[in-house]
C-alpha cells in the first residue's frame, strides 16, 4: 500500500466483525470479568463435591456432609456472574453478596472447591464493586461529553466547585508574669505557634 492508496476505505464489515464490535460494545457497558469470574468459581464449589476420583482400582469420592451447601454456593454464584453481566445497575449488591458466598464455601465445600472457586469468587466480587461505567469522549477537547440519557459529563465545568475551607484564626492569650513570654499564640485546636 502507498500513501496515495485508499485502503479498506470501501470494504463490507462482514457477520464476524459486526458480531464482534457489537460484543465489545456489550461487553465494556458491564463488568464482564468479574460476572465471569464469578461464574467459574460457582463450577467447582458446585461440582467438587459430587465427583469421583479414580486411581487405578482405587475411586476417592470428595463429597462431605454439606454436600447440598456446596451445591446452593455455587449456583448463587453462577446465577451472581449472570446478574453482574444483565443487570449492571445491582453490581455492588452482586458483588458483596459473590465476596460473602466466596468466603462462607471455605467450611462449606472443601475448602472454596480447593480454594480455586473461593479465588474466582473473591476476585470477581471484587471487580465487580471497583468496576464503574466508562463515560464518552467529546469530539472537541473543550467540549463538554453527554450521557445517552442527556446527562452533561466530562469537560471542564462538570463538577461542583471544590469547597475552600479559611485558615485557622489565631488568638492571642495573656500569659501570667514570670513565665517569660509576656504574649501566646495558638490557633483554633490549642497549638502554640511562633508570636
Amino acid at each position: 500500500m502507498s500513501a496515495e492508496s485508499t485502503g479498506l476505505q470501501g470494504h463490507e464489515p462482514n457477520a464476524f466483525h459486526t458480531a464482534h464490535t457489537r460484543f465489545r460494545n456489550w461487553r465494556w457497558q458491564r463488568p464482564f470479568w468479574a460476572g465471569l469470574l464469578t461464574l467459574l468459581g460457582g463450577i467447582p464449589i458446585a461440582y467438587l463435591p459430587y465427583a469421583n476420583l479414580t486411581l487405578g482400582q482405587l475411586t476417592v469420592r470428595m463429597s462431605t456432609t454439606a454436600g447440598a451447601g456446596s451445591l446452593i454456593i455455587g449456583i448463587l454464584l453462577m446465577v451472581l456472574g449472570l446478574t453482574m453481566w444483565f443487570q449492571p445497575v445491582v453490581r455492588i449488591f452482586a458483588g458483596v453478596a459473590a465476596i460473602l458466598l466466596a468466603l462462607v464455601s471455605i467450611p462449606v465445600s472443601n475448602f472454596g472447591g480447593f480454594l480455586i472457586g473461593f479465588l474466582l469468587g473473591l476476585v470477581g466480587g471484587s471487580l465487580a464493586i471497583a468496576w464503574a461505567p466508562g463515560v464518552p469522549a467529546a469530539d472537541d477537547p473543550g467540549q463538554k461529553a453527554e450521557l445517552p440519557d442527556g446527562a452533561p459529563t466530562g469537560g471542564h465545568d462538570s463538577g461542583p466547585e471544590p469547597e475552600y475551607y479559611p485558615a485557622p484564626q489565631l488568638e492571642k492569650h495573656s500569659v501570667s508574669p514570670g513565665a517569660g513570654v509576656d504574649e501566646v499564640t495558638t490557633d483554633d485546636h490549642g497549638r502554640r505557634s511562633a508570636g
